[in-house]
């Protein structure tokens, strides 16, 4: 049976993930019982033994599940500023409901928006060297500025780049957290955490107040690959957390790609052991996903799938937008093409603008009808 399938209260649901001892398998063994679990506050140890729990998970349970316990957990979550999205509601990402153990509950801080927006991972090393910050920078930017939104983990170096990157286009950021979303880590992102929850999301499976225990931080790697259409490593050595980002990624059936390195780099070893086994492929800018994937973000970007917050303006450029007037820089790459079909590098020369940018321009004018792409990345007016 499905997950969204399940007939249990939502209240319910968060307080049996908040329930210690009570983990994700039990959890939808219950939910998919549906009215038959009859689950609700109040619920006695006896009715839960009978449901199949074990003794010390049934009182577990049914003390999770008292009305005093329910309460206390729900004005946590509101002193801490948080919302819990789970299974039974409609924030809750269909891409992340895909993967073998979604997490029941998501909490959230910011823009919940962004769970239903197209979504690219960019992940890598914290030890990343300077040509690995700038590029995962300004793929990040490329992507955000296309209305596709970049989630990483906040940690230092390829992943505060992505997310600095991302925060400068509309497609924003989702940073998903190891430790619960109200506890800042590490403590030099302080910065970078606060713009995230005002202008991106913060995320986590942990709920308020959890305890740091092994498996936390390798565990939200399955989320930030779960979120998203695809993976890219930016940089990562032999043995990096990032390469179990793109292991959960390959499981779960999400492309994954590398951005190339210097070969004689260790700090990048790990991506390009991947494109030599041939479980990843070589990414060289942001046009390589936003064409790959242009069907994906086009309907991950539509109204029905969540959309932007009441008010809130789309980007000219980004795929949701078409079709639609051309703004100044598309009539330019248009006119430029109107006069003879070109590639991409003699529309750069001509133009000065930088690869992300132009790649960006590109598909806006394919998605908005005025031009195609030729054998030989040549672009010709419709």
């Amino acid at each position: 049976m499905p997950v969204k399938e399940g007939h249990l209260s939502r209240d319910v649901l968060i307080a049996m993930h908040e329930t210690p001892g009570i983990g994700w398998r039990t959890i939808r063994r219950l939910w998919e019982m549906g009215p038959r679990a009859a689950l609700r506050p109040g619920i006695t140890e006896k009715e839960l033994q009978d449901l199949g729990l074990r003794p010390e998970a049934a009182a577990a349970l049914a003390q999770g599940l008292s009305p005093e316990r329910m309460e206390a957990g729900r004005r946590k979550r509101l002193a801490a500023g948080m919302k819990a999205v789970t299974w039974a509601d409609p924030e809750y990402p269909d891409m992340l409901l895909q993967i073998g153990d979604p997490p029941p509950v998501l909490y959230c801080i910011g823009r919940v928006d962004l769970l239903r927006r197209p979504v690219v991972g960019v992940v890598g090393t914290r030890g990343a060297t300077a040509y690995g910050r700038q590029m995962a920078e300004e793929l990040a930017a490329a992507l955000s500025r296309a209305g596709v939104t970049v989630a990483s983990g906040l940690a230092r170096g390829i992943d505060t780049a992505a997310h600095r990157g991302a925060l400068r286009g509309d497609g924003s950021t989702i940073a998903v957290l190891g430790l619960p979303a109200d506890r800042i880590y590490p403590p030099d992102n302080r910065w970078l955490y606060r713009e995230i929850a005002d202008h991106g999301l913060l995320v986590s499976e942990a709920p308020p107040g959890t305890p740091y225990h092994t498996g936390m931080f390798p565990s939200r790697n399955r989320i930030i690959s779960g979120l998203s259409l695809c993976v890219v490593i930016a940089e990562a050595p032999v043995g990096s957390g990032a390469l179990l980002t793109a292991e959960y990624a390959i499981t779960q059936d999400r492309p994954v790609f590398v951005i190339p390195g210097p070969v004689t780099s260790p700090r990048g070893r790990g991506g390009l052991e991947l494109l030599r086994e041939g479980t990843a492929s070589a990414l060289l800018d942001a046009g390589d996903i936003l064409e790959r994937f242009a069907a994906e973000i086009r309907a991950l970007s539509g109204p029905s799938a969540g959309g932007l917050p009441d008010g809130a303006a789309k980007p000219a450029h980004s795929p949701s937008a078409a079709p639609g007037p051309l703004t100044e820089q598309e009539s330019a790459i248009y006119e430029l093409i109107l006069d003879q079909p070109r590639t991409a590098d003699e529309l750069a020369a001509h133009t000065g603008m930088g690869t992300g940018q132009l790649h960006v321009l590109l598909l806006a004018l394919q998605m908005k009808g005025k031009i195609r792409r030729l054998p030989g990345a040549v672009f010709a007016a419709v």
